[in-house]
């Protein structure tokens, strides 16, 4: 790969010190440690093994706006170790923990980005106290390190069609179709709600569809089916017909709507 090659390990067990020798001589750059609830001190002996090497030694860990205060401990007591820098990640909500972040309170910063409300703002805060001591604009001594700040919507650049074609993935129903953007599209049909299931009936008996392919959103007042559906009926019937496009998140942002027929809500 040549001398030029930069190569870096992101690491979340703390090995035996001995290792790092090894790992340095067989061309390891770079070594990012994350720790694992935030505790430092069983990584001491590691970090200071790889810092004695030619690598380069730092953190990497999630900015969890809960842990406020840990982390704010945690700058501080780095300023003991031999580490060169930190690396900020904007806590991202995602398929796998979306659960998890649930509990713990965590909302989407906006629908256009996975980033938890409250991380963005954390971290900035932290990169910027640390920054503006080491250059002598704090009154606080420098810090011996740098911190640099991931956000989630730089890593949604190119990570952003692949999340959502995870969440389409998992949470698409059977009306719905999966775009090669991972977003989802379907037909509706507009309807009052004491409609609503006069609708939904005569749909399953004049078009032989099972139930499992509508559904009734109350809240936008309309009988969500397969797009095909839609596109078939819209000129035979005297209610508003439409393609749908959202987000596969919890909130479905409404990307796109295109009327298929004259009539409007």
């Amino acid at each position: 790969m040549g001398d030029n090659h930069h190569i870096h390990l992101y690491t979340s067990i703390p090995f035996p010190p001995k290792h790092a020798v090894s790992l340095a001589d067989s061309g390891l750059d770079e070594i990012r440690f994350h720790l694992l609830d935030l505790e430092l001190e069983r990584y001491l002996p590691t970090i200071t093994a790889c810092a004695e090497t030619s690598m380069n030694v730092g953190i990497e860990i999630p900015c969890e706006p809960d842990k406020e205060e840990r982390l704010y401990e945690l700058i501080e007591e780095l300023r003991h170790t031999s580490i060169e820098f930190i690396n900020l990640n904007e806590l991202e909500i995602t398929v796998g923990n979306h659960d998890n972040m649930e509990l713990r309170g965590f909302n989407l910063t906006n629908e256009l980005t996975a980033g938890a409300e409250g991380s963005d703002e954390l971290a900035r805060a932290i990169r910027n106290q640390v920054n503006m001591a080491n250059v002598g604009m704090d009154t606080r001594e420098p810090y011996g390190y740098s911190v640099k700040y991931c956000t989630s919507s730089y890593k949604d650049s190119g990570q952003l069609r692949r999340r959502f074609m995870r969440r389409g993935e998992a949470s698409i129903s059977p009306h719905e179709q999966l775009t090669d953007d991972g977003t989802l599209v379907f037909g509706a049909i507009y309807c009052q709600d004491d409609e609503s299931a006069e609708f939904l009936e005569e749909l399953v008996e004049t078009c032989d569809i099972p139930e499992q392919f509508l559904y009734h959103d109350a809240d936008n007042g309309r009988i969500e089916v397969p797009l095909l559906l839609a596109e078939g009926i819209a000129d035979e019937i005297a209610a508003p017909a439409a393609m749908i496009e959202v987000h596969p998140t919890y909130e479905r942002l409404e990307v796109s709507l295109i009327w298929l027929n004259e009539h409007r809500p």
